[in-house]
C-alpha cells in the first residue's frame, strides 16, 4: 500500500492551515486586534475570526492545489 498520497494530503493540509491561521493572525496585528488580551472583548473575538477564516482559506487552497496537480497528473498520463 502507498502512503504517500495519504503523507503528502496531511502535509499539504497542515501547511495550509498553518500559513492561512498566520495571515489571519497578521492581518488582525495589522488592525489593532489582539487574540492574546485578556479577557474576550470586541476585537479580540475578532481576531480569533480572522484566524479561523484564515485557517480554513488556507486549507480550502491547500486542497485546491492538490486537486489540479491530481488532474494535470490524469491528463499527462
Amino acid at each position: 500500500m502507498n502512503q504517500q498520497p495519504l503523507w503528502m494530503e496531511g502535509v499539504s493540509d497542515a501547511i495550509g492551515f498553518l500559513g492561512g491561521s498566520l495571515l489571519g493572525f497578521w492581518a488582525g496585528q495589522l488592525l489593532g486586534l489582539n487574540i492574546f488580551a485578556e479577557g474576550y472583548g470586541n476585537s479580540t473575538i475578532a481576531g480569533i475570526v480572522l484566524v479561523g477564516l484564515g485557517g480554513g482559506l488556507g486549507l480550502q487552497l491547500a486542497r485546491r492545489w492538490r486537486r489540479i496537480r491530481a488532474q494535470k497528473r490524469h491528463e499527462s498520463q
